[in-house]
C-alpha cells in the first residue's frame, strides 16, 4: 500500500467518526428537548376533578330491545 492511500483511509475514517459523534450529540440534545417538552405536557394534563354526577348515574346499562 502506498502512503497516500493510507492517509486517505485515515482521513476518511476520522471524518466518519466525527460525523457519527456529531450525530450522536444531536440525538442526545433532541432527546433532552423532547423530555423537557413532555414534562410540560404531563404537568398540563392534570387529572380532572371528580365528576359532579349523582352516584347512581351510569351504574347500569339498559339493554332492552
Amino acid at each position: 500500500m502506498e502512503l497516500s492511500s493510507l492517509t486517505n483511509q485515515v482521513s476518511t475514517q476520522a471524518a466518519a467518526q466525527a460525523s457519527a459523534l456529531a450525530s450522536l450529540l444531536l440525538l442526545r440534545k433532541t432527546l433532552e428537548l423532547q423530555a423537557a417538552s413532555i414534562g410540560g405536557l404531563v404537568e398540563a394534563a392534570t387529572p380532572a376533578s371528580a365528576p359532579s354526577n349523582p352516584p347512581n348515574l351510569g351504574n347500569s346499562v339498559d339493554v332492552v330491545v
